[in-house]
C-alpha cells in the first residue's frame, strides 16, 4: 500500500512540475491596441451621398472581428481602447505622424495596429492593415486584400483571409 502512494505522489508531483507557468506565458504574447477602422470613399457615390450607415456597421463589425481573432489565436493580448478612443476617432491614424503608436503605447501597449477600408465603387473595396511597434514608432507589417462586393460577407470574409494569411500565418514578414 505504501508503495502505491509514494507512486501516486510521484506521478501527482510530475503532473505538477510539467504544467507551464500561466505567467511566464502571458509574458510573451505581445500586447496589441487594435484600433477602428478608418473608412477612405471615393466612390462617387460617397461623393454625392455621404457616408452610408450600413458600411459604418461593418467597420465597427470587421474590427471586433479582427480583435476577436487575435485574441482568439493566444498570439495577442489585446488592450482596451476605450481610454483614448475619442482622440483616435478624431485623427486620422494613417497621417497623424504616429498618433497610433503614441495612443498604443499610452494605454500599455507592444503594437499599435489600424486599418482602412478603401472604396472605389459598390463592387471595388480593399481593407488594408497596418501594425507598427508602439515603443518605435517602426512599421512592422502592412496588409492588404481587395474584395469584390459591397456586403458584409465580403467585408467578413476579407478580414478572415487577412487575419488567417497574413497576421496569424507563422513566417509572414520574415526574410527566408
Amino acid at each position: 500500500m505504501r508503495t502505491i502512494l509514494l507512486f501516486g505522489a510521484a506521478i501527482a508531483s510530475l503532473v505538477i512540475v510539467m504544467r507551464p507557468l500561466p505567467s511566464a506565458a502571458a509574458a510573451a504574447v505581445p500586447k496589441a491596441a487594435v484600433f477602428d477602422f478608418e473608412f477612405i470613399d471615393s466612390s462617387l457615390e460617397g461623393e454625392k451621398n455621404g457616408p452610408r450607415p450600413d458600411e459604418q456597421d461593418r467597420l465597427a463589425k470587421i474590427g471586433d472581428q479582427l480583435r476577436k481573432g487575435l485574441a482568439d489565436s493566444g498570439k495577442f493580448q489585446i488592450v482596451d481602447i476605450a481610454p483614448v478612443e475619442a482622440e483616435a476617432h478624431h485623427s486620422n491614424l494613417q497621417a497623424c505622424g504616429g498618433c497610433d503608436a503614441r495612443f498604443a503605447e499610452q494605454l500599455g501597449a507592444d503594437l499599435a495596429i489600424t486599418g482602412t477600408v478603401q472604396k472605389v465603387s459598390n463592387l471595388i473595396l480593399n481593407v488594408n492593415v497596418y501594425v507598427r511597434d508602439a515603443h518605435s514608432d517602426k512599421s512592422l507589417a502592412a496588409m492588404s486584400v481587395d474584395m469584390r462586393g459591397n456586403t458584409d460577407e465580403s467585408w467578413s470574409r476579407a478580414m478572415s483571409y487577412l487575419l488567417r494569411n497574413r497576421l496569424l500565418e507563422p513566417d509572414y514578414g520574415r526574410p527566408h
